[in-house]
Parts: structure tokens; C-alpha cells; sequence
């Protein structure tokens, strides 16, 4: 069975809807991060696929769209990353529900 552009956009919308669920849903900041991570991952799906299933004689945009999108979302995970790593050692929790005190 060939994989078609359907196939790939479904593929791509579950993994953005458990990326959006996971993000909302959970109250651990890691959990947070890895919903976000999917949610990019889901894009990325859907711009090599379209440029695979488009015209025969068009460069590797979307390839190249998605290789800078997960350079940007490996500096974002590092960023974040950091950012919960000194919440945790200042607070010593990860749950944003008990960061209220970082408001001004």
C-alpha cells in the first residue's frame, strides 16, 4: 500500500491533537514542553508531505522549511527546558499551577 497525502495529513492531525491535548491537559511543565515538541513535529509532517505530493519540478522547500523548523524547536526545548530547571531548583516543583507566586 503507497501512502497517500490523506494519509499523511490524518498521521499529522492525530499527532496534533495528542500534542494539544497533552500541553493543556497536564500540569507538569516537562509534559507541557513534549506537547508543544509534537505539535511542531506535526507540522513538519504536513510541509514534507505537501511538498512531496506537489509538483514533480519544485525544489525541497518544504524539506528545507521543516529542517529550520526543528532547528528552532531544538533551541525552544533547550530554552524551556532551562527556564523549568530553575523554576524547579527555586520552587522545587514542576506543576504550573503552584507557580502563581512568579507574577510581578
Amino acid at each position: 500500500m503507497t501512502p497517500t497525502l490523506t494519509t499523511f495529513l490524518v498521521v499529522s492531525a492525530a499527532l496534533f491533537c495528542v500534542g494539544l491535548l497533552a500541553a493543556l491537559s497536564r500540569r507538569n511543565a516537562i509534559f507541557i514542553l513534549i506537547g508543544i515538541e509534537m505539535m511542531l513535529a506535526a507540522a513538519n509532517l504536513n510541509f514534507v508531505a505537501f511538498w512531496r505530493f506537489g509538483h514533480e519540478s519544485q525544489p525541497p522547500t518544504g524539506v528545507m522549511i521543516a529542517i529550520f523548523a526543528i532547528a528552532i524547536a531544538a533551541a525552544e526545548a533547550a530554552v524551556g527546558l532551562a527556564l523549568v530547571i530553575a523554576v524547579y531548583r527555586h520552587y522545587n516543583t514542576t506543576n504550573v499551577t503552584r507557580l502563581d507566586r512568579l507574577k510581578g
